[in-house]
């Protein structure tokens, strides 16, 4: 008998282990693959560790506009990998030492939710059972794969490739179709753009990077269309098959031959074959409902992570699983969703947080934006010979309170921490002046942009 079984062994279910074991809770996690999950398996982790080879390759590139000169660069693409590995394989293992250390079992087994007796809530896994007196369901998401034709064989003789396949290519395809310009498709085709790949995005809306503010989305465009990445906007795959990917667009169908062909048009939350419907949990368009406390239309069952569909981010994750720690043992807690940043690793990066110059319309929100460039920043313009970033900050005019903050430029993952501090915390205008930013920084642009 467990206080607690987790189903899912990724960000929310290994984070929440670890706290509710630390808390004096018997707990077990089942996992069917590796603990870490999509983010350290096939996500966040792997894609950054290429990302940063691809930087260094970048630098290399154009160290003479710095006063560097290199040789002839080269990248070993097989060696990325090698190392790409190595870091996963360190990370799961340092995941793995924390949940023996809070004193958390682990089960590595494919799991399903039988129902639920006089003691609590009953799980099978791999022919085994267990029962626990609550349940947290954490078991992530997979990629979205549309019925488009040849998809299911290219898929299986290699052609078409997932965000999983991708990462353990053996070698550089010379031409690549990424079929969608979400966040995982605009990662990758930084990388295979910085390696030398020919690079084409397919993109079904009339714009790249999902919610991201828009004007923030076009200057990525812009910037690697520059770099020869070619992106075709407002396009409906329509077979992916025989080396090569076809669309409609404007009438027109068009065949592009390619190496491989990327699928990265979004994610579903992993609840099939799990055992909802043996405990009536609710579902909406697939994913478990859960409330800003966690819990599921069921007492004693909760959810947190991409299974509950709502941002699937790492750390949204990591902030959903601890929230639903926090109210099994008593402490009420919730997770205001309005204040979770994002970013997308790209070269320059993109980070924001909060309201867009779009949701604001959308909203009939009364507020202002404020666009200032980054070239306000001795650091930026010392450390970017031809970059152009700047940040947008979006006031509230009511309560001169941020309500969004976005950025394209170098250290934006490592800035927009303080800005979602301060969309959660209300700050106003004000008392962002009266604070003291280290100098020089690239950061200290947004106190710069609140005397504009």
């Amino acid at each position: 008998m467990y206080d607690l079984i987790i189903l899912g062994g990724g960000p929310a279910g290994y984070n929440a282990a670890e706290r509710a074991a630390h808390a004096g809770l018997k707990t077990l996690v089942i996992e069917e693959r590796a603990l870490g999950g999509v983010c350290l398996n096939e996500g966040c982790i792997p894609t950054k560790t290429l990302l940063y080879s691809a930087k260094i390759y970048d630098y290399s590139k154009h160290g003479a506009d710095y006063g560097v000169s290199f040789g002839s660069a080269a990248i070993d693409h097989g060696f990325v990998v090698e190392r790409k590995n190595k870091v996963v394989k360190q990370l799961v293992s340092g995941i793995g030492a924390k949940m023996k250390k809070a004193g958390a079992e682990v089960v590595k087994a494919t799991a399903c939710i039988q129902g639920r007796s006089a003691d609590g809530f009953v799980v099978s896994a791999d022919g085994k059972e267990y029962t626990g007196k609550q349940l947290m369901i954490c078991t992530g998401s997979s990629p979205a794969l549309p019925p488009i034709d040849g998809l299911a064989d290219s898929l299986k003789n290699g052609f078409a490739l997932t965000n999983r396949e991708v990462l353990d290519l053996k070698e550089l395809p010379k031409t690549i179709v990424i079929v969608g310009g979400g966040v995982i498709g605009l990662e990758m085709a930084s990388y295979f753009n910085s390696v030398g790949s020919k690079v084409y995005v397919v993109e079904m809306m009339d714009h790249i990077a999902g919610a991201t503010d828009r004007e923030i989305a076009n200057m990525l465009q812009k910037e690697y269309a520059a770099r020869g990445v070619e992106f075709i906007l407002q396009a409906k795959v329509t077979s992916i098959k025989d080396k090569a990917v076809t669309y409609e667009k404007d009438g027109k169908t068009v065949t592009l031959p390619a190496d491989y062909a990327l699928v990265s048009i979004g994610r579903r939350p992993r609840t099939q074959g799990i055992g909802c419907e043996n405990i009536g949990l609710k579902l909406e368009r697939g994913a478990i409902v859960t409330n800003e406390y966690g819990k599921t239309n069921v007492p004693g069952v909760w959810a947190a992570g991409d299974v509950n569909g709502k941002s699937m981010l790492a750390h949204t994750a990591y902030r959903e699983g601890e929230v639903c720690i926090n109210n099994i043992l008593g402490k009420k807690d919730r997770i205001n969703y309005n204040s979770i940043p994002a970013v997308i690793y790209t070269n320059p990066e993109v980070a924001s947080v909060g309201e867009t110059t779009e949701s604001v319309k959308e909203k009939g929100l009364d507020a202002s934006v404020q666009t200032v460039t980054l070239k306000y920043s001795g650091r930026y313009v010392a450390e970017n010979e031809h970059g152009n970033g700047v940040v947008k900050i979006i006031t509230d005019n009511k309560h001169h309170n941020i309500i969004g903050l976005h950025m394209i430029g170098s250290y934006a993952s490592e800035i927009i921490y303080g800005a979602a501090m301060m969309v959660e915390t209300e700050m106003r205008v004000a008392d962002v002046q009266k604070l003291v930013f280290p100098h020089p920084t690239v950061c200290e642009v947004i106190r710069e942009g609140m005397f504009l």
